[in-house]
């Protein structure tokens, strides 16, 4: 009989409690054994929801203190040297420390976790002595069991996985450290099959990107090893967020189940299956219901696909799951009742694709008659929406594919024309400096936008409030001696819904909270109809900001693909669509800044990366339509008018190319946090345009010595002109405490002036 399973749980609670003990703790407010008192409710308590949907298999250890990551590294010791660790269990200050930073030493490098907006800690394995501090899945499958009765499905990440997201070895290394940590999975498996684990789950989502011979080879031998070991227990090989290329080999492996998304990798799998078959000594899992959407599932459409697998895989040998962990979605939709009633009755967060999941496996256990009226019921929840006026506005539709056609979306001048004539006009000196765009949100500045949306401001006492915070920081900068400044940002809860809250086509909920990192939580706008300017969104604090100083104050805006990347999107239209919308909308917005007199504009794009599609085959037509959409937003400003751009925490060696193509004045990229890795990319590729390299990680408290981002400099300066060289930090600084940002950017300041002072005879 068909089951059903979820590849993972969101981990914040549905009012942000995990943020909540965990930011406590961290301010020394909680007290360590509360910390684990409060954490273990939690965790419970998801349980148990999933136990009442009536799912089957339900997963264990996909829980964590701040990131999976980095519980897999320290559960197999792998910490780095540079934090205070004497074997054991790594005690919570280590853990946090490596994925903070402390006073003494820098945290582990962040990035994205695949194409999602999940950022998790990068693995550091040099010369560390791996070995099993304790088997994390073996105490979550114990907890489950003994608390609620639940039989659970512990979830671990796969070796293949783990090594290829891990840093600090050498690609002729990878042998030996499977070589390591084998005996230790084997060892976490030989446990958890004595202790009558039926089913674990060993995620290998690197299997959806391109991998070599030798890393095929590599994983049948992993599997082969681990399988041997535990002949008891049942290993469910899951993959998911794109099809897999190497259908045969995975296919091939010696496993029980092998988990496919249907959702985002559906016609590359669906493809495979029909041509090739599905092993008959194997369990499928399907992943029907999207885990990263929250949209409702066209449940008819999702029972027909059921069907036709069914009719190549047996019922009893078909679970029915979400195509990923549901940690990319909001908790539930149960207390946003200030959405539109077509919008809500057509979402579906965590909550309720645990029902979708529950249902679909009926289905196919009883038959479709017996689900018949939950399904009508469905189908008529989403018709609203789909004839809805908002989602088909002719006049947005026009308005984009005139602009699209009338001209090719580009500057009239080339770079180099353009810095000559914003030398002229600006006149900043070598290696300028400036910050990314926010400051410090301090706890008056939330209060202060808290009583404003209360009702218990007026928005004159808002502005007002608003326009004292931009004039002690435009103070501020001139004293610390920034060349050029920003306005802070202090009217922006977040640099995707500020922007949301002003456009036509979005909406926004109460409570849809996400993990981005760490315990840093983001409620993602929907964009749910056509995208529209309405009226100037960021001018007026702007021009006030200029009004100041004399020195040039940036523009700030999101890019449109960043909008995208970090919004929960509309299925009905392509992506591509989308962007050029938000593209039209945000140009308009651009052209207001410029006409009060702006002349630097930053259109911050943080996220292109993430939106690569991990198929390769794919890269080329993605990086086209967001290139275009960019400067579509940014082309119709004058020569003088100087565009910056930023992005963050992501791999670009594969995309400096289209970086380039941008065509932006100038680019920050972050830097620090990859110690530095990031310039190796531009060793091989000449870079043209104005660049700053962010030269200190403003995700971490501690406050960088002016020699740690002098040596940041030097290096940079190697491979980069020192004509267009700016020095700023690695993204905003708006998580950042009054002190520590002061501090840290004098120092920025003071390293910039050393630069100046040992290159200036060379430029």
């Amino acid at each position: 009989m068909a089951k059903s399973s979820v590849l993972g749980y969101p981990r914040i609670g549905a009012d942000r409690e995990w943020k909540k003990a965990l930011e406590a703790f961290w301010a020394g407010k909680l007290e360590e054994q509360e910390l684990h008192r409060q954490l273990r409710e939690i965790r419970l308590n998801h349980l148990r929801k999933q136990q009442a949907k009536g799912i089957d298999l339900i997963p264990v250890n996909d829980f964590t203190y701040y990131d999976h990551v980095l519980d897999t590294a320290v559960m197999f010791g792998i910490v780095p040297k540079r934090f205070p660790y004497a074997g054991g269990a790594v005690p919570l200050p280590t853990y946090y420390g490596i994925a903070r930073g402390t006073k003494d030493a820098a945290a582990s490098e962040m990035t994205k976790w695949f194409n999602t907006n999940y950022h998790y800690i990068v693995p550091e394995l040099h010369d560390a002595e791996p070995v099993l501090t304790e088997n994390r899945p073996l105490q979550a499958y114990r907890e489950a069991k003994e608390k609620l009765g639940i039989e659970g499905k512990p979830v671990i990440l796969g070796p293949l996985t783990f090594l290829k997201l891990s840093k600090g070895y050498a690609v002729g290394d990878t042998d030996r450290w499977l070589e390591r940590l084998l005996p230790l999975y084997v060892r976490v498996l030989e446990e958890l099959a004595a202790e009558g684990v039926r089913w674990v789950q060993l995620d290998e989502p690197v299997l959806v990107t391109k991998l070599s011979a030798g890393d095929l080879q590599r994983l049948a031998a992993a599997y082969r090893t681990m399988t041997a070991a535990v002949p008891s227990l049942n290993v469910m090989l899951q993959t998911y967020f794109e099809s897999i290329d190497s259908y045969r080999e995975v296919i091939a492996l010696p496993v029980q189940g092998i988990g496919l998304d249907f959702v985002h990798g559906a016609e590359g799998n669906l493809a495979s299956i029909r041509s090739i078959g599905f092993p008959d000594d194997k369990v499928l899992g399907a992943g029907v219901i999207d885990g990263r959407g929250i949209w409702r599932a066209e449940l008819g459409d999702k029972l027909a696909l059921l069907e036709e697998l069914r009719g190549l895989v047996s019922s009893e040998r078909l679970i029915v799951q979400s195509s990923c962990s549901l940690l990319h979605v909001p908790v539930s939709t149960e207390r946003e009742t200030e959405l539109p009633a077509e919008l809500r009755e057509a979402l579906a967060f965590a909550d309720e694709k645990l029902g979708e999941i529950a249902l679909l496996s009926k289905a196919l256990r009883e038959g479709a008659a017996a689900v018949a009226e939950e399904l009508k019921r469905a189908e008529a929840s989403l018709l609203p929406l789909k004839t809805s006026a908002v989602r088909n506005r002719t006049d947005v539709r026009q308005a984009v594919a005139a602009a699209m056609t009338a001209v090719e979306p580009k500057r009239s001048k080339p770079f180099a024309e353009r810095h000559a004539a914003q030398q002229a006009r600006w006149k900043l000196p070598l290696f300028p400096t400036t910050t990314i765009g926010s400051f410090p949100q301090s706890a008056e500045v939330r209060k202060a936008r808290q009583l404003w949306r209360k009702g218990e401001w007026n928005d004159a006492q808002y502005a007002t409030f608003i326009r004292e915070q931009i004039d002690a920081w435009v103070k501020l900068q001139e004293e610390i001696g920034l060349d050029v400044l920003v306005h802070g940002e202090f009217e922006r809860t977040d640099m995707v819904e500020f922007f949301g809250e002003k456009l036509e086509g979005f909406a926004f909920t109460r409570h849809g909270w996400v993990q981005s990192y760490g315990s840093r939580c983001v409620k993602p706008p929907i964009i749910y109809g056509d995208v529209a300017f309405r009226e100037a969104m960021t001018v007026e604090e702007t021009v006030y900001a200029q009004s100041l100083t004399d020195r040039p104050v940036k523009g700030m805006l999101t890019g449109p693909i960043t909008i995208l990347n970090w919004s929960f999107v509309r299925d009905d239209l392509s992506r591509e669509q989308v962007a050029y919308q938000l593209a039209y909308a945000l140009r308009q917005e651009v052209e207001a800044l410029e006409k009060s007199g702006i002349g630097m504009i930053q259109v911050d794009e943080p996220a292109v990366r993430e939106g690569l599609p991990l198929h390769a085959s794919e890269h080329e037509a993605y990086l086209a339509w967001a290139v275009k959409a960019f400067r579509m937003t940014t082309c119709t400003v004058e020569d003088t008018t100087q565009i910056h751009t930023h992005m963050c925490y992501c791999e670009f060696h594969d995309m400096i190319d289209s970086i380039e193509a941008m065509d932006a004045d100038v680019i920050s990229i972050e830097t620090s946090r990859s110690h530095g890795e990031m310039i190796r990319s531009f060793e091989d590729n000449t870079y043209r345009l104005g660049i700053g390299l962010g030269v200190y990680d403003i995700h971490s408290p501690r406050i960088p010595a002016v020699r740690e981002m002098t040596d940041m400099i030097d290096r940079a300066l190697r491979v980069l002109d020192p004509k267009l060289f700016w020095i700023n930090p690695d993204c905003g600084l708006k998580t950042r405490g009054r002190e520590e940002t002061v501090e840290s950017l004098r120092h920025m300041v003071e390293a910039a002036k050393l630069a100046r002072a040992k290159y200036a005879s060379l430029v």
